[in-house]
């Protein structure tokens, strides 16, 4: 069923049928109601395709994110789409890899897919490449970024305080006594380091100096993880605690340590990033800081439904962390 059989069967032209479809003023009111009839009795969908060429408004939001296998990342995802098909949106997820050219070319398929509103899910978005692309290509529509922020007019940044969070990991664990401690750092993006920083400066306000801390770097897989944790061992057999950027690592170096029958928590602490569902599936459960990704998510949706709306928000808004404390501190 087409618009143009609507209008045959009631009488009129397409535009007419168009105009109710649309919720156009300036049709008489019977003319109105028996075309609302017959597409209910049709069942009549509009083509959003066509629908969009003509109200320039596509209703569909990109969504970018770097590697939609790790869990937070299919977290993030799930609750913005949800949010936003509240909304009327369909959501266009592209998973981009780490790259600059792929991230660029992932901008320029939104450009041409005609979105009316993008989301870039993390800090690795928060780079040059990304920026002159958004700037070039995506000027005119609102773009919201989580965990980061680029200088632009059209783009928010919803952060969290993950440098003072891994500060307060710190102190958490020097407080129950472990006070050697390493940190392992996933990769260079602008949120793992700035944990990194907020790592060195707790230590350094414990009197290690910034040369003698224990600071390692570890993709972020399972096997990774474990020969991460035998590394620390054989380097620093006398290591107290160790922190990681996030969690899946933390949970295979719990695992070296209950092969070595290293007493978690009495012996070793070990702790992670980001409160996903790794925390709750190992044994003992994973001590994480929670830097709010859920609400994070929900927050960068709100935002973009704004801006799409025609409602004003800061250029950035401050989500604060939280230590979820489980069975490894």
């Amino acid at each position: 069923m087409t618009i143009y059989d609507i209008a045959r069967m009631a009488g009129v032209s397409a535009s007419t049928v168009s105009r109710v479809v649309n919720n156009k003023p300036g049709i008489k009111e019977e003319t109105r109601k028996q075309i609302l009839a017959l597409l209910e009795q049709y069942d009549y969908s509009p083509n959003e395709t066509a629908r969009g060429l003509v109200n320039k408004a596509s209703r569909m939001i990109g969504i970018l994110i770097a590697d939609i296998r790790y869990a937070h990342h299919v977290d993030i995802a799930y609750y913005i789409e949800e949010e936003m098909g509240k909304h009327g949106y369909c959501s266009l997820i592209l998973n981009t890899g780490l790259t600059d050219d792929k991230k660029v070319d992932a901008v320029k398929v939104l450009e041409q897919r005609r979105v009316d509103g993008v989301i870039l899910v993390g800090s690795t978005f928060q780079c040059d490449a990304v920026k002159r692309a958004v700037e070039s290509g995506l000027s005119k529509v609102p773009v919201v970024i989580t965990n980061g922020y680029l200088d632009l007019p059209n783009v928010k940044g919803v952060l969290v305080d993950e440098r003072e969070g891994v500060g307060r990991c710190v102190e958490m664990l020097h407080s129950k006594g472990h006070e050697k401690l390493a940190f392992v750092l996933p990769n260079h993006t602008p949120s793992n380091l700035s944990k990194q920083q907020g790592f060195i400066q707790a230590m350094e306000k414990k009197g290690w100096e910034r040369e003698g801390m224990w600071l390692y770097e570890c993709p972020t897989t399972l096997e990774d993880g474990y020969a991460m944790m035998e590394r620390i061992l054989e380097e620093h057999p006398d290591v107290e605690g160790v922190i990681f950027g996030e969690d899946l690592s933390a949970v295979s170096a719990i695992r070296v340590l209950h092969d070595r029958k290293i007493a978690v928590p009495g012996r070793v602490a070990v702790m992670g990033v980001d409160n996903s569902k790794y925390c709750d599936i190992c044994y003992p459960k994973l001590t994480s800081l929670n830097n709010r990704l859920v609400e994070m998510s929900l927050e960068a949706a709100r935002i973009l439904l704004d801006s799409l709306e025609g409602r004003e928000n800061p250029d950035r808004i401050m989500l604060f962390s939280r230590i979820v404390e489980r069975e490894s501190t």
